[in-house]
């Protein structure tokens, strides 16, 4: 169903100057503090706005909200029909907001601070079958699944050292579309990936992953770049660094290619490169350090896709195993 917005209508210049004002210097904060992406701006600055206009409606003072009237102000967004997705990264956005607030002298209260969202069920990340990723590697490949030499285009060579990519190591979208040539160093076989918030990480790549992005960087890459400059490593063919939109479309038309789930998305080939590496006999910690993730707690997620693993170390382990 889709979701219906409380506040539609409103123009956003309509909300409280001063308000408004505040929004957009939390936000500049996160970009000088946090060095959060664009993309990440931009979603707090619509969701706070979206919550100024709803104050404005109600005519409520929005840096002065009680804990209540934030409270009200969540209930229709459920009301709406919101999922509880949305409504938590909105209840996010204004606790961001309202902590900010407080520490920068605006407010002298934090209401946002004791709001609790809807609880979100608990599901497992989607995961590419072996026999499947085989089919979708072998879509741009220089054979085909059962085997069978295929003429490969510049782009058929770029796109499969994309996906070679994203499989060997893990990597998030916006990491491929922000990996450099100087972060490849084919001799090391390993790249350099900078991730949320601009923290590196060093990820070692197999031999097949190596050769896929060496072919591409030997002799597909200038031919897209046709005499043009460019530091990214995956470009378009207009010769400009690949972006995140364009490696979501190749994705998907991989998948159709392939006859898989076409709700698939990239960061699948991310869950399954981690559940892959466990399965594999990986430890837990290499795994996060390899994935970039900041608590052990999230890269978990990952044990509860492969039972025979665990029961494997269990069995090997435990003196009664």
């Amino acid at each position: 169903m889709s979701e219906k917005t409380p506040s539609s209508g409103y123009d956003p210049l309509a909300c409280d100057p001063h308000a408004l004002e505040m929004v957009d210097a939390f936000c500049e904060s996160l970009r000088v503090e946090r060095n959060v992406s664009v993309h990440t701006q931009r979603a707090y600055s619509v969701d706070l706005i979206d919550y100024l206009r709803w104050a404005q409606r109600e005519g409520i003072d929005p840096l002065k909200a009680t804990h209540r009237q934030l409270r009200r102000y969540l209930a229709e967004l459920d009301t709406a029909q919101y999922s509880r997705t949305t409504i938590n990264r909105r209840l996010s956005a204004l606790r961001g907001f309202f902590r900010w607030l407080n520490v920068v002298g605006v407010v002298d209260e934090d209401p946002a601070s004791i709001l609790q969202g809807p609880k979100q069920p608990k599901s497992l990340p989607h995961v590419i079958k072996p026999a499947d990723m085989v089919k979708l590697l072998s879509v741009y490949a220089k054979r085909d699944a059962e085997g069978n030499p295929r003429e490969q285009s510049y782009t058929d060579m770029r796109n499969q050292a994309l996906l070679e990519f994203l499989y060997a190591c893990g990597a998030r979208i916006s990491e491929a579309s922000g990996l450099l040539m100087t972060n490849v160093d084919f001799n090391s076989q390993q790249v350099k990936v900078f991730g949320k918030g601009s923290k590196e990480r060093i990820i070692p790549l197999h031999d097949m992953a190596i050769s896929s992005l060496r072919a591409y960087a030997m002799v597909a890459r200038p031919h897209l770049l046709n005499g043009r400059a460019c530091d990214y490593f995956f470009v378009s063919t207009r010769g400009n660094g690949m972006g995140t939109d364009a490696m979501r479309k190749m994705f998907k038309e991989a998948l159709r290619a392939a006859g898989l789930d076409e709700t698939l998305s990239p960061h699948a080939m991310r869950h399954t490169f981690a559940t892959d590496m466990l399965d594999g006999g990986a430890d837990l910690r290499s795994v996060q350090e390899m994935l970039g993730h900041v608590n052990l707690s999230t890269t978990q997620i990952y044990t509860h896709l492969t039972p025979g693993r665990l029961k494997q170390v269990h069995a090997q382990a435990h003196p009664r195993g």
